[in-house]
């Protein structure tokens, strides 16, 4: 393939802004975390919010890798490859959005060097760690084989299995990690790990739509429209589970009127103590997600692409907001000495975010870069006057 002026710029503008972020991340290795907006009351703010979003993101894959490899629904064939991206994509940036929240870089070190079983942060890094290699496997063993034009080896088959568990697992562990917590009531509870796995399976698939779509149309190739419709289904019965917890998680807490459980949801939908940052976000993400619902409930709705779009980017943008915002914020107010303090981030620790997210665009679009000359190489071949033309 001999890529577009456009697809440069696009590089070239991801480029762009990994480099403003490494500067502002060097800067923040010589001034320390006092350049974001975190404080002693708040100490995880939008690095660790990008951080339990995109685990979902990446353990999404497995709703793609479990029909077609499981059960061999042959319609996924298209997309598994994109989920497989996506998923190395989405956990090397979990894995930079550790790095950049813990401060010194010798800290990571320090979770391999000295390994504790009983810490949950030693468990998530061997869980995304190992999530980031299968995928890569299998991602890498799937295109060789595809460009062969021949089946994939055989003791790929027991990675691809190991790969399901433990797409779910990842999830799992990083719930585990926020609800093995007492002192954060808002996290305190036993559905948390439902929660973040039926949140994950609605965004990761929602956005696997989107990029679908948009590499159809750039590319003009043809669009897997029934992949699309089963994964249209997926979201949406994903997206109505999640809405259904978050319900639960509400009536629970302010039906009790447990000051503890309930003073960290007033926070997020009401205000406390005439503090209110969080409110019109949360009230943006509920609303998002009503939309969404009756345009994905409604089959007229959700068989028409363009409508199809617009649910799965609501869909997308209501879930950033509530899980990777106000879960991780409003856990910290009020502190558990009952102060008010709120987190706004700084522009420097969003242009880091930002650089960072420009690496995982960067990632995938290298990546499907590679798959598209792979097939059409296989087309080139099979057609030679294609190649001429």
């Amino acid at each position: 393939m001999k890529p577009r002026r456009n697809y440069w710029i696009w590089i070239l503008c991801l480029l762009a802004a990994i480099g403003a972020g490494f500067v502002c991340y060097l800067r923040q290795l010589d001034v320390g975390l006092g350049i974001t907006g975190m404080s002693r009351d708040v100490s995880w703010g939008l690095y660790i919010a990008q951080f339990t979003f995109l685990v979902g993101v990446a353990a999404s894959a497995v709703m793609v890798v479990l029909p077609y490899y499981l059960h061999h629904a042959k319609v996924f064939a298209r997309v598994t490859i994109l989920g497989e991206f996506l998923a190395i994509s989405a956990v090397t940036m979990c894995m930079l959005f550790i790095f950049v929240d813990m401060g010194q870089p010798t800290r990571v070190l320090n979770v391999m060097l000295h390994p504790t079983p009983h810490s949950m942060m030693f468990w998530d890094m061997i869980s995304l760690s190992g999530y980031l290699l299968l995928n890569s496997v299998i991602a890498f063993v799937a295109l060789r084989a595809e460009r062969e034009e021949s089946a994939p080896p055989g003791w790929i088959k027991p990675v691809i299995l190991l790969s399901i568990p433990w797409a779910v697992s990842i999830h799992t562990v990083t719930a585990f990690l926020y609800c093995g917590l007492p002192g954060r009531s808002l996290w305190l509870t036993a559905i948390l790990a439902p929660r973040f796995l039926a949140s994950a399976f609605a965004s990761g698939p929602a956005l696997l739509i989107l990029l679908a779509m948009l590499i159809a149309r750039l590319t003009r190739t043809p669009s897997p429209r029934e992949a699309i419709e089963k994964l249209s289904i997926i979201v949406t019965y994903a997206t109505v589970i999640s809405v259904f917890f978050v319900l639960m998680e509400l009536f629970t807490s302010l039906y009790s009127r447990i000051p503890e459980h309930s003073e960290s949801l007033r926070y997020m939908f009401t205000g406390l103590d005439g503090r209110t940052a969080l409110v019109p976000w949360m009230w943006a993400s509920m609303a998002l997600a009503a939309a969404s619902l009756v345009l994905l409930l409604v089959p007229r709705w959700r068989t028409n692409e363009r409508w199809l779009a617009v649910a799965c980017g609501m869909v997308f943008v209501s879930l950033w907001i509530d899980k990777g915002i106000g879960l991780i914020v409003a856990a910290f107010v009020p502190s558990p000495l009952g102060a008010v303090t709120e987190y706004a981030p700084t522009a420097p620790e969003m242009t880091i975010v930002l650089a960072i997210w420009a690496i995982g665009a960067l990632i995938f679009t290298v990546l499907c870069g590679v798959a598209l000359t792979v097939r059409e190489g296989r087309l080139f071949a099979r057609e030679p006057s294609l190649a001429v033309r």
